[in-house]
């Protein structure tokens, strides 16, 4: 499926809401801006990543299971498998015209000698079907926490950033 800007922009979007509801808009934009984690995990610091790499995805066969870095893997996550970034490290990640800022949310790839392993999510997003060479970029850090790379649940919580009305 071909993605446009608009739902690029909406998988961001969904992202930072989901930052937002865990950690407070302030750390998220301070971490996006500046690098800094919010205490939750350290900055990459010395870890190398280059410019480019190979990427393949991976999805139904780990739904249901954590991830290395604490959250349940749904086709709905969008985020990265990095073998040396630590949990939370944003990359943005380019291929064909698409971009996409993604949290590490898991180790690997440990499959066909590649740098990166997509969630199903974000290989969709970015329009991906197969091993690939992609564009990465490390632009900052959020904290780590379970829901880091989920949407929100429901479209009023993404109108207000993930608040929830108190009943």
């Amino acid at each position: 499926m071909r993605t446009s800007r608009p739902a690029t922009t909406t998988l961001l979007a969904l992202l930072a809401a989901t930052a937002c509801v865990t950690s407070g808009a302030s750390a998220l934009a301070d971490a996006t801006t500046t690098g800094a984690t919010g205490g939750a995990s350290p900055a990459p610091a010395k870890t190398k990543v280059h410019k480019t790499g190979i990427a393949t995805w991976f999805g139904p066969g780990f739904y249901g299971q954590a991830t290395a870095c604490g959250q349940t893997l749904t086709p709905a996550v969008v985020g990265v498998a990095n073998r040396t970034l630590p949990c939370g490290t944003l990359v943005k990640v380019t291929y064909k015209g698409h971009a996409l800022v993604v949290p590490v949310l898991d180790r690997g790839p440990y499959a066909n000698h590649a740098d990166w392993d997509l969630t199903a999510g974000a290989a969709q997003a970015l329009d991906i079907t197969e091993t690939v060479r992609i564009g990465t970029r490390v632009v900052g850090a959020a904290p780590n926490t379970p829901l880091l790379g989920s949407p929100p649940v429901t479209p009023a919580e993404a109108a207000t950033g993930g608040a929830q009305a108190v009943g």
